[in-house]
């Protein structure tokens, strides 16, 4: 069966970032569940697929961040309940078979988004197994990068010793690249390290027929 994908009209930022900041995030998570409600009753809506695993776990807190709200409380629960990461909907589906043999070793950092928000620890490491990849977990996997959130701008010195611990795990398995399932981690891990660090699924969609990351790629001046 075909699958549809669409983005409503009226659906943004989840709202993750201004939480952070001690902000009231409200205001973006009432146009999502709002504009997401909209399509539920127009066309229907099987799933949510999100491929930051930060702004799935604030999606998935909609339900309990407005249980109170008269209105929205039965719409909020719905949009959690059918919020997914990228990974649980590829596990629930099954991965293509890899196009190529991937005989790279790939260092697997699980984000705290997705390790403790969501709860999902196995699922990228078996896809990118199934893959083909030689899938390392770093020590300490429970330990954060340094990036949550906002955290890395808002005490920039510990979130920097945070990265830096973080990295000599990752660089102590000799890995070819690193993988991760959110943008903040991605962004934070690879500001301290010359290793490639691409999005779990960019793997993923590479070793069954798509293009490679732009990261594993030398620039020309490289």
């Amino acid at each position: 069966m075909a699958a549809r994908s669409s983005w409503p009209g009226g659906a943004g930022c989840c709202g993750a970032l201004t939480h952070h900041l001690g902000q009231d995030g409200h205001a973006f998570a009432r146009a999502n569940i709002l504009a997401w409600t909209r399509e539920i009753e127009a066309d229907g809506l099987d799933a949510i697929v999100i491929n930051a695993s930060g702004c799935g776990t604030t999606v998935k807190d909609y339900g309990f961040m407005f249980r109170e709200d008269a209105e929205l409380a039965e719409p909020a629960r719905r949009i959690s309940a059918l919020a997914r990461d990228m990974t649980e909907i590829m596990s629930e589906i099954g991965l293509l078979p890899p196009v190529q043999p991937m005989k790279h070793r790939v260092a697997y950092h699980s984000a705290c988004s997705l390790q403790h928000g969501q709860r999902i620890i196995q699922q990228p490491k078996r896809l990118l197994q199934e893959a083909g990849f030689d899938v390392v977990e770093p020590p300490e996997t429970h330990l954060c990068c340094g990036s949550a959130g906002t955290y890395n701008l808002l005490q920039p010195d510990i979130a920097t010793r945070l990265r830096d611990r973080k990295v000599a795990n990752i660089e102590s398995t000799a890995p070819d690249f690193i993988a991760a399932g959110n943008i903040g981690c991605i962004t934070q891990i690879a500001s301290g390290t010359d290793l490639p660090v691409v999005h779990t699924v960019e793997l993923l969609d590479w070793a069954t027929g798509g293009p490679k990351p732009p990261a594993l790629t030398p620039s020309p001046a490289g």
